[in-house]
Formats: C-alpha cells, structure tokens, sequence
C-alpha cells in the first residue's frame, strides 16, 4: 500500500513537471519574444532568455506539483487516518476536474459575454 501510494506520488510530480515543460516551450517562447522585439529587462535575448524562461519555470512547477501531489494525496491520507472508506471520500483527481471545469466554464461564459457586449458596440462610456 505504501510503495502504491509513493508510485502514486512520484507520478503526479513527474508528469506535472514534464507537461509543463511541453505546454510551454521556454526556447519557443524566447524566440517570440525575441521577433516579436520584446525582451526582459536586464536578461539579453536569444539563449540567455530561454536560460531565465527555464529557470523561472523550473522553480514555479516545483511549487505547483508539489501542490498537486498535496491535492491528490490529501483524501487518500484522511481515509485512511479515519478509516472511512474509498466510496466516502472525495477523491483528488475528482476535486481537480470539478475545479478545472468551473473554471473553463467562467472563462467561457466571461468570453461570451465580452463578445456579445462587442457585437453591440457597447463601449463602457455612458451617453
């Protein structure tokens, strides 16, 4: 049970990591930001931006995986520190979609909203 739940663990933290790194793509976003003729005070452009793109990364997703294996692991250590049963608890994985739903939701219902107060040429301003 313990090697399962550690495996269980190492996993969140590993894949947590990695699609981050996938997802966001330090060298492309350097790139951009490079033809796109941004830059970032103090840092010089091309490798050395893709270097602090890396690192800034690096120490975020250390943070939020280890706060994702937080999330995951919290109903399975109360279900078995009260004895409760698997049935009863509410799982970390059901917790993060029922979140990353209602959040996607708003984004939605917001993004509608923007869009239907654009098409009546709404402006803000009184008249």
């Amino acid at each position: 049970e313990i090697i399962g739940f550690a495996i269980f663990v190492i996993l969140i933290y590993f894949f947590a990591y990695f699609y981050t790194f996938i997802q966001l793509r330090p060298e492309e976003m350097a790139k951009n930001l490079k033809n796109n003729g941004g830059f970032i005070p103090g840092v010089r452009p091309g490798k050395d931006t893709e270097d602090y793109f890396t690192k800034v990364l690096s120490r975020l997703t250390v943070f939020g995986a280890l706060f994702l294996v937080v999330i995951s692991a919290l109903p399975i250590i109360f279900s078995n520190l009260t004895g409760l049963s698997q049935s009863v608890s509410v799982g970390g994985t059901s917790l993060l979609i029922v979140v990353g739903v209602a959040l996607e939701t708003y984004r939605q219902l917001e993004g509608s909203l923007v869009s239907r107060n654009y098409k009546r040429g709404y402006t803000g301003r009184r008249r």
